[in-house]
């Protein structure tokens, strides 16, 4: 077992010595895609809600759509400014979404639907693939403040 976690350790070490950390300036591509994806989505969610688009039926309370608008903005604008905590938290509704979509394939009606759910779960899970390695962009230089530091 042990020798199973030093593999594993050792694997870890070599993904961290490849990554290079952010030059000044610097945004990560899925940094900058997921923030145009971000203000995409808040802007879209704004106009569907103001044309009176039903959600399964229902009219969406304002509260929802404009709290949800102003969440997807903050993130979009933390994320621009290549802030770990934004994209984080962008992560965590790219989770939500993902656990969503996948759980409604299992109650697609017609085909369309399916294509749409299965079309969410790859352009959701590539984006949220690809902002893990960003993270740990983002946060190696103070990672690496911490661990010069004497103890």
């Amino acid at each position: 077992m042990q020798r199973g976690y030093a593999r594993s350790r050792e694997r870890d070490e070599a993904v961290r010595a490849s990554l290079e950390p952010l030059q000044p300036g610097e945004r990560p591509r899925a940094v900058t895609v997921a923030a145009v994806v971000a203000v995409l989505l808040a802007i879209s969610n704004f106009a569907f809600w103001a044309a009176g688009w039903d959600v399964t039926g229902k009219d969406p309370q304002p509260g929802g759509v404009l709290i949800f608008c102003a969440i997807l903005l903050v993130a979009a604008v933390g994320m621009w400014q290549v802030r770990y905590w934004a994209v984080l938290g962008f992560q965590v509704l790219l989770g939500i979404t993902l656990v969503y979509a996948g759980l409604s394939l299992l109650f697609v009606s017609n085909a369309w639907a399916a294509v749409l759910a299965l079309a969410i779960l790859v352009s959701a899970g590539a984006l949220f693939w690809f902002l893990v390695r960003a993270m740990a962009r983002i946060q190696m230089p103070e990672r690496a403040r911490r661990d010069a530091r004497p103890r």
